[in-house]
């Protein structure tokens, strides 16, 4: 027979007692407390008695990982077709990524495609049951239904949501929108100022200013990847340039569009067919020419009077993603400056308090470089110490590479947390619709967990040397100068930057 554990034993003691059983209510509900308590210390004990052998839990591989692949079409006319099943809601789901961004757009009118993709929800469409924008709102809410529209550097993009039984009449709105916009002067208009406000508040955010400055340090400040709109570029933008942009770029054979949800894919295969098959081709988007130099090192600084913190930027040129680095870039990033577990986080926030946050790493972008970049946010009394405290940590990395500990942590953390990013069909389908708009393997993500868990910290130790180099790097600094510990200039000469807003033209001098 099983024998009690210690615990129970107790209770069933104070059950069979015949005095206790016999006493009264008052009493036995003193006795019953107690023999709880014992219970409870008695697990407690027993608790932390098992937590003191946790390293030397085992614990199961991973399970393989084999995502639900979704359906790829191609028409002839060369619109690609992803369709990814999911019955679990009554729901289907549509996105069009429309390759040319705002990298593309003339120099003189930066901010083109941001008013583009407002005025193209909110302008409506045109020609045969032409609704204005706010006819598509009521006509879009009775449906509990959306019909968004957005634009980035490289794509705009138009997408639908909505319940199973209410998808044709939402496609159709997503189908007229797509193809037959209207562009309506006062959308335009009312895009533009709202734009214009954007451009006024640009210098109240510390850490938007440090991002956007320290993306010109890196890519050159008339770079379309660094660039900024401003009042004068947004004016010159005209109803006429939105008109030709679309004719430009929306075209069938610079389109990728993937539909997830509760659907049959044969059926839905045959609906957008009858849409799209017959749609003519028109010229294929020509990415701009674009040329990446390194940033030239140095002390840059912007003095902000009115802050008590400062925010700091080491930057270089990163990598791509087709890089044969990036596996070994990304554990790196992961183990030296990831999180929580961190050396930098370990190092320089924990040990020696300098930081309100720190962090980066070597980033990818799929089509052009990223950044080389560490951060933090200090106080203004540590600010050059804060520095040197980095200088120090790059330093270290050859004197005391990354170590097996570090290395298996930061796979653990990656590879732990990496299903939850694609945990729905519809993340799938996004991140292959990815891979075919960059002419990456549709397998990529099939890939992923082979390629971090064949990383070695040899690895590590070479994408370090190889990216990571204080003396290339430049340092922005955006801070109170009055207050900083020691003048930025004992590291070095430093340059001011200019953050002034341009004024608008015919306007007073922005700030």
């Amino acid at each position: 027979m099983k024998q009690p554990t210690p615990e129970t034993a107790v209770i069933l003691s104070v059950a069979k007692d015949p005095y206790l059983t016999t006493t009264t209510g008052h009493t036995m509900k003193i006795v019953r407390t107690l023999a709880l308590l014992i219970v409870v210390l008695s697990l407690t004990i027993s608790a932390f008695t098992q937590a003191a052998d946790w390293e030397q839990i085992q614990f199961p591989k991973l399970h393989d990982f084999k995502p639900q692949q979704p359906k790829r079409i191609v028409f002839p006319n060369g619109m690609v077709i992803f369709l990814q099943e999911d019955h679990e809601l009554p729901l289907i789901d549509g996105s069009a990524r429309i390759r040319g961004g705002s990298r593309e757009e003339p120099a003189a009118k930066v901010g083109l495609v941001d008013i583009f993709s407002e005025a193209w929800r909110t302008g409506g469409t045109s020609g045969d049951n032409a609704k204005s924008g706010d006819d598509l709102d009521d006509y879009l809410e009775a449906r509990a239904a959306n019909v968004e529209t957005g634009g980035g550097s490289d794509s705009t993009t138009i997408s639908f949501s909505c319940l199973k039984g209410d998808f044709d009449e939402v496609f159709n709105v997503f189908d007229k929108l797509l193809r037959s916009p209207a562009f309506r002067d006062d959308k335009v208009d009312l895009a533009k100022n709202q734009a214009f406000g954007g451009i006024a508040r640009r210098n109240d955010d510390v850490g938007a200013i440090t991002r956007r400055e320290s993306r010109k340090l890196v890519y050159g400040a008339t770079s379309p990847y660094a660039r900024e709109t401003e009042y004068a570029t947004l004016a010159a933008v005209t109803q006429a340039d939105l008109v030709a942009w679309h004719k430009q770029y929306v075209h069938p054979n610079n389109i990728i569009l993937g539909i997830s949800g509760d659907f049959d894919s044969a059926k839905m295969e045959a609906r957008l067919r009858q849409a799209y098959e017959s749609w003519a081709k028109g010229p294929a988007a020509k990415r701009a020419d674009i040329a990446i130099a390194p940033p030239t090192p140095g002390y840059y600084l912007i003095n902000k009077s009115d802050v008590n913190q400062s925010n700091i930027r080491l930057v270089d040129l990163g990598i791509r993603r087709d890089s044969p680095d990036y596996y070994a870039a990304t554990v790196f990033n992961e183990a030296f400056a990831g999180g929580f577990s961190s050396r930098l986080f370990a190092h320089i926030r924990s040990e020696k308090g300098l930081a309100y946050s720190v962090g980066g790493g070597i980033s990818a972008n799929y089509d052009h470089v990223g950044t080389a970049s560490l951060g933090m946010g200090t106080k203004s009394e540590s600010t050059v110490q804060a520095i040197q405290a980095l200088y120090e940590e790059i330093d270290g990395l050859a004197t005391h590479p990354l170590t097996d500990a570090e290395l298996n942590l930061a796979k653990d953390s990656i590879l732990n947390s990496f299903i939850f990013q694609f945990d729905s069909p519809d993340k799938v389908l996004r991140e292959k619709m990815a891979y075919e708009f960059y002419g990456y393997p549709l397998d990529s993500l099939e890939r992923y967990r082979a390629g971090v868990e064949a990383i070695t910290t040899a690895d590590l130790a070479r994408v370090a040397a190889k990216y990571l180099h204080k003396e290339r790097m430049a340092v922005l600094v955006v801070g109170n100068s009055a207050d900083f510990d020691k003048p930025l200039s004992t590291l070095g000469p430093v340059k001011d930057v200019d953050i002034t807003i341009p004024p608008p033209p015919g306007g007073e001098k922005g700030q």
